[in-house]
């Protein structure tokens, strides 16, 4: 004998097995998506950590690289921007202390105000650590271009222009010691170089 079974009951059979064949459904993606996640994210976070990537800016892709440089082999010069005399000797020497790669200090060939610390292409890290350690602001970092009023820049790194904010009231007399290798761990500065790519 065939028991007849009503609208009602037929539609709840079906019901119950459509919401469970969306429960399976739910769950695969969900363990597919773990899946996916467990995989591909390892990758997007090791790239979140590199020291080298690549950025796309209106339509361009250029490489962004940051290395670590010694301070030994940044070339600095510092110019004196003021009357008061020893100033660029002084200063001089106390980046040469720092580890910092220093030549014969010089002066400038107009007045300054305020000490700037100049950088030549990709030595902007650098010349910002240098402005840190003689306590100048960050704004002072400017790129060094040919309107610079100090003579023979040619290969140097950074050049410190100092200026009546730094002088005081004179320093002594100031002999600057050769460039010597240290024989102690050099302190480093890093350095960004961002060149478009082809």
């Amino acid at each position: 004998m065939i028991c007849p079974v009503s609208p009602l009951h037929s539609y709840q059979q079906t019901s119950w097995g459509r919401r469970f064949g969306i429960a399976v459904v739910l769950v695969v993606a969900l363990a597919v998506a773990g899946y996916v996640g467990s995989v591909v994210g390892p990758h997007f976070k090791s790239n979140a950590a590199s020291t080298s990537s690549t950025t796309t800016t209106s339509g361009q892709q250029s490489s962004t690289t940051t290395t670590t440089t010694p301070h030994a082999s940044v070339k600095v010069l510092v110019a004196n921007g003021t009357q008061e005399s020893n100033t660029a000797a002084h200063f001089t020497q106390i980046l040469q202390q720092q580890g910092w790669n220093t030549q014969t200090p010089t002066n400038s060939t107009a007045p300054a105000a305020t000490t700037t610390v100049y950088y030549a292409v990709f030595w902007q890290q650098s010349a910002t650590q240098i402005a840190t350690e003689l306590g100048v602001p960050a704004t002072a970092v400017q790129p060094l271009t040919t309107k610079v009023q100090v003579a023979n820049t040619t290969g140097i790194d950074v050049v410190v222009v100092i200026g009546s904010d730094l002088a005081g009231n004179g320093f002594p007399a100031t002999t600057v010691p050769t460039v010597t290798t240290p024989t102690t761990t050099t302190p480093t500065t890093t350095k960004t170089t961002t060149k478009p790519t082809t």
